[in-house]
């Protein structure tokens, strides 16, 4: 069975991106942008108070014409976290992004320590790159080649 811990170890190399909630939209922002990252989980010391996406920027600080400098990441994101676990199956994240409408799941541990962070674009490439290798196989069968 796929489970999320399979994306999280592909994943190794890539950093957790996080923020503290007393930082700035700009500096969320702006950090969002050096990494290339579409989200932040939002912390308290070591503790998952939030989520800051794209979507947030948007909705909570463009539309209602913030000033992103003197606004903190407390004010404007999203607090209805929804977190899975590194045994979650794929197929569930999947589900729970889909039903809720999240791009974003943050995966925790037993414990309900920040272990990893996964989007929906991890879920899509990790579904292509298994389908790739079905494929391959099947052919290789059909072929008689290996």
């Amino acid at each position: 069975m796929e489970l999320v811990k399979h994306i999280i170890q592909q994943k190794q190399q890539s950093a957790i991106h996080t923020i503290d909630q007393s930082a700035s939209v700009l500096e969320a922002t702006r950090k969002m942008n050096e990494h290339r990252v579409g989200a932040l989980v939002v912390m308290d010391g070591q503790r998952i108070v939030g989520i800051f996406t794209e979507r947030d920027v948007l909705r909570r600080v463009v539309a209602q014409e913030l000033p992103p400098s003197a606004v903190p990441v407390r004010d404007v994101m999203t607090r209805d976290i929804i977190c899975c676990s590194p045994d979650t199956p794929l197929d569930e994240a999947a589900s729970i992004m889909r039903d809720r409408r999240i791009r974003h799941l943050p995966v925790v541990d037993d414990s309900g320590q920040l272990v990893g962070f996964i989007s929906i674009g991890d879920l899509n490439a990790y579904h292509a790159a298994s389908q790739q290798a079905r494929i391959r196989f099947l052919r290789d069968y059909l072929y008689g080649r290996g």
